[in-house]
């Protein structure tokens, strides 16, 4: 596949854009439907548009087959109780808030690469990390006052550190999975388990949404599936550390959608902390993108492999 850096970053801004929009969809819906009915539809309508993406690639039969079906489980049952906190989160907190203490995912992700992954982190990295937190504590400063009435926003606050630790582990559980499983393995498994995990939540009330409510449940699909194809594409055009930093266009979105749709004004303490945070974030990308070329001049000054293995 060329490389088109270009087209890569288009791909990963309208990622970014149809997951803000998912997000502004559930907060639309709050309360009136059970969250784990809307893990569920996400989960189960994402696969029309992802089956319809592998049937055109000629990639089904290389969806189907895995060689660690329970890593896929556990990544399955991980991505469920993300989007539950993730849902949780915009229900209780604005859109903006919400984005931002989603951008302390790849400093989660340095510390269990170190730890579960057996990744070198030097003292680079985590100064990065460390930079890091200090910018999520200051983003979720106000969210933890005395009165009463910040009740509730703490409790989203807390939900979405969840949400961000999560998407940390279920990145560090696909980086596992990629050294056996195919793209189209790791998409496939994804919606169908999260589907059937989230179907549990049937047991505790679901009700029947009205048109409207439907419709909207449907859309957070289609827009999920959507999402989720145009992130791997631009990764065939990309490079990651080309296309990762433009996640972040999140917060811009969730400013606007946020401010045009609710009403929603972020403070300037989470805009600072956000900055923070999205400051050591592209420095753990950018170490990443060095740490990957040094490698890579490594096995060319080694040579090729020898051998049977070779």
């Amino acid at each position: 596949m060329p490389r088109k850096p270009l087209l890569g970053i288009l791909l990963q801004l309208g990622a970014t854009l149809a997951f803000t929009v998912l997000g502004a969809i559930v907060r639309y819906l709050g309360d009136r439907v059970p969250v784990g009915e809307v893990v569920f539809v996400r989960s189960f309508v994402a696969l029309v548009p992802l089956l319809l993406m592998l049937a055109w690639r000629r990639e089904l039969a290389a969806a189907v087959r895995t060689k660690n079906f329970f890593g896929h489980l556990t990544r399955g049952i991980t991505n469920v109780a993300a989007m539950f906190f993730n849902f949780s989160a915009i229900a209780r907190i604005p859109l903006a808030d919400a984005a931002a203490i989603s951008f302390a995912t790849p400093i989660f992700s340095v510390v269990l690469a170190a730890i579960f992954l057996g990744e070198v982190v030097r003292v680079f990295r985590w100064s990065a990390v460390i930079v890091g937190f200090v910018g999520v504590i200051v983003m979720v400063s106000p969210h933890f006052g005395h009165a009463p009435s910040d009740e509730l926003s703490s409790i989203g606050a807390l939900f979405a550190l969840a949400w961000a630790f999560l998407l940390a582990v279920a990145v560090t559980q696909v980086r596992h999975l990629s050294k056996t499983e195919t793209t189209a393995s790791l998409v496939f498994y994804y919606s169908v388990l999260s589907s059937l995990v989230a179907l549990i939540t049937l047991y505790w009330g679901w009700v029947v949404p009205s048109p409207i409510d439907m419709a909207a449940l449907i859309a957070t699909g289609i827009l999920g599936g959507i999402g989720q194809i145009l992130i791997t594409e631009s990764y065939r055009y990309a490079s990651a550390s080309t296309v990762a930093p433009f996640s972040y266009s999140s917060m811009l979105y969730a400013v606007v959608l946020g401010y045009f749709l609710f009403g929603e004004v972020p403070e300037p303490i989470v805009l600072l902390g956000a900055a923070i945070v999205v400051a050591a974030g592209l420095f753990v990308i950018w170490r990443e993108h060095r740490l990957g070329i040094d490698r890579a001049k490594e096995r060319r000054a080694e040579g090729p492999p020898t051998g049977p293995t070779g």
